[in-house]
């Protein structure tokens, strides 16, 4: 291998591709949990009760299940540029209409529809780093393009403090002017990316002839082993399947906090400025440690095993936050439950490249996250429910934690698998090396 054209080639794709994914990824999940700051006022203006909104909250959930799978095949079909354009620009728009909610109806509706106008995007873009990166940079580099979480967070946490404190014009709510100056965005993203992003290594006029032939030569080897590649094969595929309940487990634990964290912090007396300051904590300490964790896992064997750790630190971090009522006590523990499950993202979007590739990794990467993402929907709703119920968060925070011990379970499992998988992949390779031509 000629380390001199692959380090040159793994650069140039990473600094044209990562920074603009990043931004969009930001501008993406800021616009899914601008909806927890909105609420500050938002639900006292229009009659919104804490089950309610928690049902508002997860019912984006509901409807990205039902389209991601289709969203996602129709983009490894028409190509990514022209797909996540789309997706952008209709998520802008449903994003921008939230100023104009005017009661349970309206909110629950649009939350919906704002599900379905965003399915895709995320399975979207982990198939696209599929397609551009190889195996032994996709930890670090989806660490990168994931640090767009925490950032958001950092971001968006004290822009949308001050906007609910500051943007009343025109005797229009400060909360109705967040969404549109958050949503308008998405739909600017939405044209660049039209323009700028390339499908296919095969496609790019930006790198050489000999960068070229490198890059899609290598992507090409890494096919050839144990892959499934059928649409059938993924939804019979058991490590499918203990990949959903994996994603499952850290969804309802990192929405559950994220959506409610801004009403949580309300209980301690603090305003929405200073709510959106102290939100930019738990994030902090996780952009750190995402990075840091994403490239130990690329020097690992076995990924799944940095998973299992990941999502048993998330689940101690919120038992944490639920034994130790203060608000110390709640930034620290929710602190480390928010290092636990973000850092668990991008490790575990690395895993489906290594037994799926085609129309098998897109159905199959689309079928995880909707499933997983299925805990969107649970955790919200939950401490909702529980909130109303006791007038605390603190149980909500305790239920939350659970699905998380399923997911340390579940990611042992499919630590063990896969190493039968890589194992048996080495096999086939050191036997064809080995038969005579």
């Amino acid at each position: 291998m000629n380390t001199s054209i692959e380090k040159r080639t793994i650069k140039k794709v990473g600094l044209r591709l990562i920074p603009l994914m990043l931004v969009c990824y930001l501008v993406n999940y800021l616009d899914r949990i601008n909806v927890g700051f909105a609420a500050l006022h938002m639900n006292d203006d229009v009659g919104i009760t804490a089950t309610v909104f928690g049902w508002g909250a997860g019912l984006f959930f509901i409807s990205y299940f039902l389209c991601e799978v289709p969203s996602n095949m129709a983009l490894h079909r028409v190509g990514a540029r022209r797909w996540i354009a789309r997706i952008m620009i209709t998520w802008g728009i449903v994003s921008t209409c939230f100023a104009f909610v005017q009661g349970p109806i309206s909110f629950m509706a649009l939350r919906f529809l704002l599900g379905v106008a965003e399915a895709g995007f995320f399975p979207g873009m982990v198939l696209y780093i599929s397609y551009w990166f190889p195996q032994e940079y996709r930890g670090r580099l989806t660490a990168l393009f994931m640090t767009a979480i925490p950032l958001s967070a950092l971001i968006g946490a004290p822009l949308s403090g001050f906007l609910l404190e500051t943007a009343s014009f025109w005797s229009i709510a400060s909360w109705k002017w967040m969404f549109i100056i958050e949503g308008v965005p998405a739909i600017i993203l939405g044209v660049v990316v039209l323009v700028y992003l390339t499908d296919r290594p095969s496609e790019a006029k930006w790198l050489t002839p000999e960068e070229k032939d490198w890059l899609v030569s290598k992507l090409s080897v890494e096919k050839t082993g144990g892959h499934l590649s059928s649409f059938k094969d993924a939804f019979k595929s058991l490590n499918v399947m203990l990949m959903g309940v994996i994603h499952l487990g850290f969804a309802v634990g990192s929405y559950g906090i994220a959506i409610w964290l801004p009403q949580i912090l309300k209980g301690h007396g603090l305003s929405s400025f200073h709510i959106g300051l102290m939100s930019m904590i738990p994030y902090g300490v996780a952009i750190v440690g995402m990075i840091a964790w994403g490239a130990l896992s690329d020097k690992s064997p076995n990924r799944s095993l940095h998973v299992a750790a990941s999502c048993l630190l998330g689940a101690i971090g919120l038992l944490i936050a639920a034994a130790v009522p203060t608000l110390f006590g709640a930034m620290v523990g929710i602190s480390i439950s928010t290092l636990g499950v973000i850092a668990a993202r991008p490790i575990f979007w690395t895993l489906p490249g290594s037994f799926l590739t085609g129309s098998a990794a897109a159905a199959g990467i689309a079928f995880i996250n909707a499933f997983g993402n299925l805990g969107g929907f649970i955790g919200p709703y939950v401490i909702g429910l529980i909130k109303d119920q006791t007038g605390s968060f603190t149980l909500g925070i305790v239920a939350t934690s659970l699905p998380l011990g399923l997911s340390v379970v579940a990611a042992l499992i499919l630590a063990k698998r896969l190493a039968r998988l890589r194992a048996g992949a080495a096999t086939n390779t050191a036997k064809f090396v080995q038969e005579p031509s």
